[in-house]
């Protein structure tokens, strides 16, 4: 498959898989992906479409300066300012994710809030994520967007204060990887803390040791993820890839 086009089915399966999960909110929030062979122009979700039936041909690709190079509407203002400056500034980030999923934006409304190390899920994310603790409206012009992109600088994630997370990735297969995972660990430490009993953190040590195991297996676990839930919606609702 031609490489611009399977970056369009892979947007389009995990938006729909994100749905399933739950990790929408409305019509709202955003999926990128630069295109591939440009550094100048990136494909995301339309403007407030649900993500539940999103196909590959719904989505748009939009240029550096906000105008709709393919699709019927560009995206949503913030959708422009947030992931156009981070695809510009973080040479990581091929593919974003912006969810206000439950979890983890959970964590972002606390005081302080972190994401701790104690579940073996959250060890993936041991030094990958940048915290935002100054919520400051909507992204709505290019300073916005260049402040969210400076706080997360070379890590993989960004937990933003009373509003969201962000993943990226150098594909959609690892930034949704990072999604699926990071809101499972937000989930596990949530729910621990609804007990009231103190939490048993695990040693910094085994936490960096583990870490490293788990980048050893990051690239396939992420491929075959995706992997899976496109063979799921191959049987299930095939009509993502269209």
């Amino acid at each position: 498959m031609d490489p611009r086009q399977q970056a369009r089915v892979d947007l389009a399966a995990v938006l729909r898989w994100a749905a399933r999960l739950g990790l929408n909110e409305g019509v709202d929030n955003h999926f990128s992906v630069l295109v591939p062979g440009t550094e100048d122009r990136f494909i995301i979700n339309p403007h407030r479409r649900h993500w539940c039936d999103m196909r590959a041909s719904d989505l748009v690709e939009v240029d550096g300066d906000g105008n709709l190079v393919v699709g019927d509407e560009p995206p949503e203002a913030t959708a422009f300012f947030i992931h156009w400056r981070i695809h510009t500034q973080c040479a990581h980030a091929k593919a974003i994710l912006h969810t206000h999923m439950p979890y983890a934006t959970a964590l972002s409304a606390l005081e302080g809030g972190r994401l701790e190390p104690i579940v073996q899920p959250a060890l993936k994310f041991h030094n990958q994520i940048a915290y935002d603790d100054a919520y400051n409206g909507l992204a709505l012009d290019s300073a916005e967007g260049d402040r969210l992109a400076g706080a997360l600088a070379d890590r993989r994630i960004a937990i933003l204060a009373n509003h969201g997370v962000i993943t990226t990735g150098p594909t959609v297969a690892h930034a949704f990887n990072d999604l699926y995972y990071l809101e499972r660990a937000a989930q596990a430490q949530v729910l621990a803390y609804s007990t009231g009993r103190p939490v048993q953190r695990i040693p910094q040590s085994v936490c960096e040791t583990t870490f490293q195991q788990m980048q050893a297996d990051r690239d396939d676990q992420a491929t075959r993820f995706l992997a899976e839930i496109k063979r799921l919606l191959d049987k299930e609702e095939p009509d993502y890839a269209d």
